[in-house]
């Protein structure tokens, strides 16, 4: 039976300063001045925005919230039915002979699971090596080898973010639509809120609509503020006015929406990278992460997304979602072989506890079929 076994970078303001420098002192140099001004010119200041959150304080959940959640499933359960985890395991069922016939069929099937060419070439060959040596006695030697080798790809990029070295600490999110932006966020507003941070929204997402009301549907579940200007309104300018909240107030962390858009559109990618220069007039190192979301179930097109984002702003860290529905599960492998950034967080499901910290050996239990031996259950 096969058993898997289980910068602080220079602080030069360690605090937020009591008062923030007049907006038009901070713009008064940037070629965006102009377009800032005006949106700026017609928005209160920080001061007036969401009076009930002068001072931050965490609130108690909400009346109509559950007294206690129910246990959340484990990734087993919701990795699963994954095309990666039945693919496997009906693999094995057909071959139980350790032979290169398996080994050439495994390698298809990590590719049909969007695990990569190069990725599945490199993974394949490396167990027929060992294979020819004789190190694997059976079908359940050899997985136990494969799931050795998924969780050493993974490894290195299972980094945790970390909030707590600035403040306020500014996360960009980013990514095209439909990929579960706004979402994420509530998520990690959530998340932070129940970690005793105080947590601000942006609404930089001003060019599709309704997306200004659905984050602040999020803020209101999660009893945080949002600042925004409304829909068309710059996106850059609505932003830079959150920042300057966040600090007047002493939050602990900003996350500021970004418009969804395909990594085609020149215009609106531009627009990213006006944002990034907007928010170093007020903070040199900001923002401090850049936090793309990848919806799972795009399979290898992911990987040319994260290319085209990277180049204009900067990617710092991964969210992929929806991974326990359609999704194959396999483009994680191919983002960490491809970039090596960070994953931060993976969505499981759809509530706020289904955004998990991504766990290497947890995700790769979850997608390895459980019928060839006794895998552990990762809460």
């Amino acid at each position: 039976m096969l058993k898997f076994w289980k910068k602080k970078p220079a602080d030069k303001d360690a605090e937020a300063p009591a008062t923030t420098p007049p907006v038009d002192a901070a713009v008064a140099q940037t070629s965006d001045a102009p377009v800032l001004r005006e949106a700026l010119a017609e928005t209160p200041s920080p001061a007036d925005h969401a009076t009930d959150h002068e001072r931050f304080q965490v609130p108690a959940p909400a009346a109509d919230e559950p007294a206690a959640a129910p246990a959340r499933r484990s990734w087993r359960e919701r990795l699963a039915g994954s095309v990666f985890s039945r693919s496997l395991g009906s693999l094995f069922v057909r071959h139980p002979k350790l032979d290169d016939d398996l080994l050439d069929e495994l390698e298809t099937t990590l590719i049909t699971a969007d695990v990569g060419i190069e990725a599945s070439t490199d993974l394949v060959e490396n167990l027929r090596k060992r294979m020819h040596k004789r190190e694997f006695a059976d079908s359940p030697a050899l997985l136990a080898a494969l799931r050795q080798s998924l969780v050493a790809l993974l490894k290195p990029v299972a980094q945790p973010l970390d909030v707590a070295h600035r403040k306020p600490f500014v996360v960009l999110v980013v990514g095209i639509n439909g990929a579960g932006k706004t979402t994420t966020i509530g998520k990690l507003a959530r998340r932070w809120r129940d970690e005793g941070r105080a947590v601000m929204l942006a609404a930089g997402d001003t060019f599709r609509a309704a997306a200004v009301e659905q984050l602040k549907t999020w803020g209101e579940r999660n009893q945080v503020p949002v600042i925004s200007q409304g829909q068309d309104a710059d996106s850059a300018s609505v932003i830079f006015d959150a920042l300057q909240a966040a600090r007047s107030r002493g939050a602990d962390v900003l996350v500021a929406d970004t418009a969804g858009r395909l990594h085609t559109q020149g215009g609106l990618m531009d627009e990213l990278g006006k944002i990034a220069r907007v928010l170093k007039k007020l903070d040199a190192d900001a923002p401090h992460e850049v936090l793309m979301v990848i919806d799972g179930t795009t399979g290898q097109n992911a990987v040319n997304q994260v290319r085209q984002f990277r180049q204009i702003v900067g990617v710092t860290g991964l969210v992929v979602t929806k991974l326990d529905g359609t999704a194959k599960g396999g483009v994680v492998f191919a983002l960490a072989r491809e970039f090596g950034l960070p994953i931060r967080y993976v969505g499981l499901g759809e509530t706020a506890t289904d955004l998990r910290s991504f766990d290497a050996e947890a995700f790769v239990d979850g997608l390895l079929p459980a019928s060839l031996g006794e895998v552990p259950t990762h809460d």
